[in-house]
């Protein structure tokens, strides 16, 4: 999850020069949307705008800037006359020499990236100027600049009155937030796997001991004994994954989680024999029938059978993903192919 960011402060603790390289704009069929970064130190480079040719002319002149000192710039690239790719848009790559007076800002990103809140990042490419705005616009740290990003969602570059070239960068929180309950090898293999994947996961165990001692960026481990109060404080839209080590706690978890009317998606781990367990028992305290429908038990892609924690996990991610996008796609009007069940 964000490699790019990770990187940018722990080579900026160490006082490593590094280019953040954004897309800026981009006309007809591009490789990565606006927003999409890569970070590019004099020995390493880290997420990617893309690939191919444009990324390797990036990357020359990042390293160019890094060697003579240049602070920012923004360069236009033909993908298809100039570069020979297929894609044949245009994409506007925004270059910034990352330095002790910008770190600050991105250590303001981060936070509020990790506590789910949108940003904004405002940069004039024509001068020092930089600021992090909060997602209504308002100042939080850094230089106020003239130009305020407007109704748009997208990272776009704008103009002051004096001509000046600002790049208005929208930084979005990952809007899928994952519970997962039950710190067991399956419930490892997923975190694991959704490390680098565009979401939040809260991983809810009582066993402390269970939980290794380092987790990915996206993820806070809840150490509990009542995990239904996690289900009760979360917002609308969460998902969650219910694989304790306890089947009665299961069914407490999946009651509660049912009971809400609100979640984003629910997935429950067992066999179908468990499922018409739980859908029986549950049906009993009172869960309507159309709660029960919405619970996804056996988890996982139809037609991965393999029982491997790591297998487990790819399939399971794969659905999480299926999901997610097609929420996301309802919640701006698009029509998606529908995530299976």
């Amino acid at each position: 999850m964000n490699d790019w960011l990770q990187a940018l402060l722990a080579l900026g603790e160490r006082g490593v020069p590094a280019v953040l390289v954004t897309v800026a704009g981009i006309a007809g069929s591009c490789p990565r949307e606006p927003g999409a970064k890569m970070l590019v130190s004099a020995h390493g480079q880290f997420d990617t705008i893309g690939g191919g040719h444009l990324e390797l002319r990036a990357v020359e002149l990042a390293r160019a800037m890094l060697a003579g000192g240049e602070a920012r710039q923004l360069a236009r690239f033909p993908l298809g006359p100039a570069l020979g790719q297929c894609c044949g848009g245009v994409v506007h790559l925004a270059f910034e020499l990352v330095d002790p007076a910008t770190l600050p800002l991105f250590r303001g990103l981060h936070a509020r990236w990790q506590g789910r809140q949108d940003s904004w990042r405002l940069v004039a490419l024509d001068g020092g100027a930089a600021a992090l705005l909060d997602e209504d616009g308002r100042l939080l740290a850094g230089t106020p600049g003239t130009p305020q990003p407007g109704a748009a969602s997208s990272t776009e570059l704008l103009r002051d009155a004096g001509g000046g070239r600002w790049l208005a960068d929208a930084c979005r929180a990952f809007r899928p937030h994952l519970l997962l309950f039950g710190a067991g090898h399956v419930g490892a293999a997923i975190v694991r796997a959704l490390g680098e994947l565009p979401c939040h996961v809260t991983w809810v165990d009582e066993r402390e001991e269970l939980f290794p001692p380092s987790l990915p960026p996206n993820t806070v481990a809840e150490v509990t004994d009542t995990p239904e109060a996690l289900v009760a404080a979360a917002a609308p839209g969460a998902s969650y994954l219910v694989m304790t080590h306890s089947h009665a706690l299961d069914q407490r978890l999946c009651e509660a989680i049912l009971r809400r009317a609100d979640a984003g998606w629910v997935g429950l781990i067992g066999s179908h024999t468990k499922r018409m367990q739980f859908e029986h028992r549950l049906r009993e305290r009172g869960v309507p029938a159309a709660a029960l429908e919405t619970m996804v038990c056996p988890i996982g892609l139809p037609g991965i059978d393999g029982k491997q924690p790591a297998v487990i996990a790819a399939s399971v991610c794969a659905q999480l993903l299926q999901a997610w996008e097609a929420q996301q796609a309802a919640a701006s009007g698009v029509e998606a192919r529908p995530a299976h069940a």
